[in-house]
């Protein structure tokens, strides 16, 4: 093997390398994003949860006839 096609095979070895190195980094910085959307989808999930609750005990609470539904609007 020539020394010019040793070089050109070193510096696509690097070349790859440096490539490798990249797109590890990326994969790592992904999957911390992929971990901290999943911990707030399963926040955002508990919190409308609680909230759904929260207005069924509002709508359970209210009688018949005196919920906002059947309110006459100010104007009538």
């Amino acid at each position: 093997m020539s020394d010019r096609s040793l070089a050109a095979l070193e510096a696509r070895v690097a070349e790859l390398e440096t490539q490798l190195a990249f797109q590890d980094d990326l994969h790592h910085r992904l999957d911390a994003t992929v971990a901290r959307q999943d911990r707030e989808i399963l926040e955002l999930k508990q919190r409308l949860s609680v909230l759904a609750d929260r207005l069924r005990e509002m709508n359970d609470a209210t009688a018949p006839g005196e919920g906002p539904v059947d309110e006459v609007p100010p104007h009538y």
